[in-house]
């Protein structure tokens, strides 16, 4: 069996109005100026503690605690006009070609709640299509690799039958920690160049070359060859 893991935000949705609404909704209940679109874009896959660390990293830490607080809560409470958060072009259809193979199982590895994730497995009906769901909840923040460690292990596949598909260097690293394939994409929230950087085996452009990019990577490793760069 194959793992494909897959990050959200960035990713298979497009979150980055709730993002950047949630992060000025914190800032500003602070009377703090709210950083820049890009800036806040730049954190996202981190945990709330390590993207304050890096958003206010001149504030005290319990400042930067309350913040992550009022993060969650503008999510949780709904103080926000919450806006849909699209899939990418080409997703659907991957999820769907690689959920109905009988040898690929699909996960989550994201710094998204998991109750964000419900929320997303609820309206694609996506319930019972990802065998493991690795969130923020439950793990360091990235690139820490024990979101991937635990999805290898839930699902019983060792580090060289996975890949792990994201859009940050944040995902990139953590999967070269974890010895899986690192497969980028460049329509998120990091420039392409930061995922090579990060190691990225293979950086594609369009969802609709994600089934075949996955394909080669883990063909590669099955047949001990080296990595596209």
């Amino acid at each position: 069996m194959k793992l494909v893991i897959f990050d959200c935000d960035g990713t298979l949705i497009d979150s980055q109005h709730n993002i950047t609404a949630a992060m000025a909704h914190a800032f500003e209940s602070h009377g703090l100026t709210p950083p820049p679109t890009h800036e806040v874009l730049s954190v996202v896959g981190l945990s709330l503690t390590e993207a304050f660390a890096v958003l206010a990293p001149g504030q005290p830490l319990e400042l930067r605690r309350s913040l992550a607080e009022h993060y969650r809560g503008a999510h949780a409470e709904g103080r926000l006009q919450r806006v849909e958060e699209p899939l990418y072009p080409g997703v659907r259809e991957t999820i769907e070609a690689l959920g109905t193979r009988g040898d690929v199982l699909l996960g989550i590895a994201t710094g998204k709640s998991r109750r964000g994730v419900a929320r997303l497995l609820e309206r694609e009906g996506w319930h019972g299509t990802f065998l493991t769901i690795q969130t923020a909840d439950d793990h360091p923040s990235k690139p820490h690799p024990s979101m991937i460690m635990a999805a290898l292990a839930e699902a019983g596949v060792g580090a060289t039958d996975a890949v792990m598909v994201g859009d940050t260097s944040f995902d990139m690293t953590m999967a070269r920690s974890a010895a899986v394939s690192a497969l980028g994409v460049s329509w998120g929230y990091h420039h392409p160049d930061l995922l090579v950087r990060a190691g990225a085996h293979r950086v594609i452009d369009r969802g609709a070359d994600l089934v075949s990019a996955i394909e080669q990577l883990l063909g590669e490793r099955e047949a001990g060859e080296g990595h596209v760069r």
